[in-house]
């Protein structure tokens, strides 16, 4: 399978799950979709350090990691996010040590605070960003907006004055309700929100 190179987009506050975060993960190319991830807030502060290139006062528990690796000559090659189960995502350290090179299973969230550490590639396989991948179709929103723009007006309303602990019932909505939606959680970068609208979308369309 072909690999699809990633970038970190940013990181945000969950709105659903309390001390967690949504790190968000996007192609460097081709289509530009994005791949939303929760992860926990103690690897949210790792990424978010290196990311601001911040100096702790004592190392973390990343940055011992990488310092042994440097202390004995262990290379990280890469990262790859190699499968997605039950919205669990799956990743690997490619590893080298001299000419001998060993894959290493790990959590998504550490093996992304260890990549930008290492500077190291972050990539994924097309059947995961086509499971679980956001695309912002601009073409599709203008023509949304222009077509029925009341009731996008009237729908992204209710949508702003939403309870946030009484989260939206997506199995009652229509799927143009739900593509409004989506492009809304888009357009304000909720990408947590938008992955399961998405999933929604998709259990529908495979009936």
């Amino acid at each position: 399978m072909d690999k699809i190179e990633l970038e970190i987009i940013g990181l945000s506050y969950s709105q659903t799950q309390t001390g967690a975060y949504a790190l968000v993960l996007g192609e460097t190319s081709g289509n530009k979709r994005r791949l939303p991830i929760i992860i926990g807030g103690f690897e949210a502060q790792a990424i978010a350090i290196e990311l601001e290139a911040m100096t702790p006062s004592r190392p973390l528990t990343h940055d011992l990691f990488k310092n042994l690796a440097d202390a004995f000559e262990i290379n990280l090659l890469e990262v790859i996010i190699y499968n997605l189960v039950e919205g669990i995502f799956y990743a690997k350290l490619i590893i080298q040590q001299g000419t001998e090179t060993i894959e290493i299973d790990t959590r998504t969230s550490d093996a992304i605070a260890l990549a930008v550490r290492f500077k190291c590639p972050i990539s994924t396989y097309e059947f995961i960003l086509s499971s679980a991948g956001i695309i912002l179709d601009e073409s599709q929103k203008d023509k949304d907006i222009d077509g029925d723009s009341d009731e996008f007006d009237d729908l992204e309303k209710e949508i702003e004055d939403i309870d946030p602990s009484k989260p939206l019932d997506y199995s009652k909505m229509s799927i143009t309700e739900l593509n409004k939606v989506l492009q809304n959680a888009i357009e304000h970068e909720n990408y947590e929100e938008a992955s399961k609208i998405k999933a929604e979308i998709d259990r529908r369309n495979a009936n």
